[in-house]
């Protein structure tokens, strides 16, 4: 919006140029007194500065792990989120021993407890911000597992380990998808 040039941009306009969940995600991603500094730039980037792009590739991603693990170790790995929970229920989460595994267990430990404080403050920013954090984390321990095998959500040789690796990811879906419902925000299992 520019006051001297008369210029101004719609809603709607923003909102039919990037999407609903990305004007959604954006305007939650900030605290309720801070100034709203829109960059359409950064918004239509597919790339970790655009926040709402990182999060929801971080549940694609997700759902890519398993189903890489489907055809290389678990062709019975479901694919319906119920019996997939009840098939990771049986996990030897013991395995996960990584500090970066650690540390990503832990920030998922703590989501109900940032929905509550969330809620009791009225900030909203804050499952944003959380959820920001959370798909960071995941994305750096993929990368690292890109350079350090052993850190590979699949294993092929080693089922124990997948599978408690799977059931690590899908307790990141399950959080992403959740945190993303309560922002009215899409997430999607594949982009492109």
């Amino acid at each position: 919006m520019s006051k001297r040039s008369g210029d101004f941009v719609t809603l709607r306009e923003v909102v039919d140029e990037v999407g609903q969940d990305a004007v959604r995600f954006m305007m939650l991603y900030r605290k309720n007194d801070a100034v709203l500094d829109f960059d359409l730039a950064k918004v239509m980037e597919q790339s970790r500065d655009n926040p709402v792009f990182y999060v929801q590739y971080g549940h694609a991603r997700g759902h890519s792990i398993f189903r890489n693990a489907r055809a290389e170790v678990f062709p019975e790995l479901p694919e319906d989120t119920g019996e997939r929970i009840d098939w990771l229920s049986e996990s030897a989460v013991e395995r996960l021993s990584d500090p970066v595994e650690l540390e990503l267990l832990k920030r998922l430990a703590i989501y109900p407890r940032m929905l509550e404080a969330a809620a009791a403050a009225h900030e909203p920013h804050r499952i944003a911000f959380y959820l920001y954090d959370l798909a960071s984390e995941f994305h750096a321990l993929w990368t690292k597992g890109r350079d350090l095998p052993y850190l590979r959500f699949i294993i092929n040789n080693d089922a124990d380990l997948t599978k408690a690796r799977l059931a690590m990811v899908q307790g990141v879906v399950s959080v992403l998808a959740s945190g993303l419902a309560i922002l009215g925000v899409h997430a999607p299992n594949e982009m492109r």
